[in-house]
């Protein structure tokens, strides 16, 4: 009896042992940690992929944002030059929306040339009438402007630079006898006048500051 109870023992002792996991080797830890080494720098490899790349590109010109109509071609009734008032970049420009049957406009032009008077031989104002009524032409404003003794540039405002400022600036600086001015600046930037004639004295002060400015 104590034989069989001896040699049950014995057996059941093999059949835990059978079932039971066996205990990991030394080589089987190492390939288990350099498999998950390997799997990490994977990982580290296609996160760096995935990075975006960086590039330095160059800030845009602010100069790019200025109004198309200051670079439309216009046409110099007098001498029959294309420019445009682009061209006169550095330079404060005095821009004058007009129309000959304007009495308004022809008083403002007057004070335009009291202006011109003021500054002498300040060469840094730019001063351009812009007719800009369709149905008048380059002949009659060359004889209007030579009459009157008005001696800076004009011309016939192209269609597309009187949508343009209308749509810009609103529909007042498309009525002549609101005598609508505008400034553009030594950087290209456009300034308002206020509506209604103003002098020369007024005209000095609005336009000095931008004179006196350094680029």
């Amino acid at each position: 009896m104590t034989k069989k109870i001896i040699l049950l023992m014995i057996s059941t002792i093999f059949i835990l042992t059978a079932c039971s996991p066996a205990a990991a080797t030394p080589e089987a830890v190492m390939d288990k940690n350099e498999s998950a080494a390997g799997s990490t720098e994977a990982a580290t490899d296609n996160s760096s992929a995935a990075m975006p790349e960086i590039t330095t590109e160059p800030i845009p010109d602010s100069s790019m944002d200025m109004p198309t109509w200051l670079s439309a071609s216009l046409t110099n009734v007098h001498t029959g030059e294309k420019f445009s008032i682009s061209d006169y970049k550095d330079k404060v420009i005095l821009v004058e929306n007009l129309a000959m049957w304007c009495s308004n406009c022809k008083k403002q032009q007057t004070q335009v040339k009291a202006l011109h008077d003021l500054l002498g031989t300040n060469t840094d104002l730019i001063s351009i009438g812009l007719d800009i009524d369709p149905n008048e032409v380059a002949d009659d404003l060359i004889r209007y402007t030579n009459d009157n003794g008005f001696d800076w540039i004009y011309s016939i405002a192209p269609v597309e630079v009187i949508n343009e400022i209308g749509n810009l600036y609103g529909a007042q600086f498309l009525n002549p006898p609101s005598t609508p001015m505008l400034v553009i600046d030594r950087h290209g930037e456009v300034h308002l006048t206020p509506f209604g004639i103003k002098s020369a004295d007024e005209l000095m002060k609005f336009i000095e500051p931008f004179l006196s400015e350094s680029l």
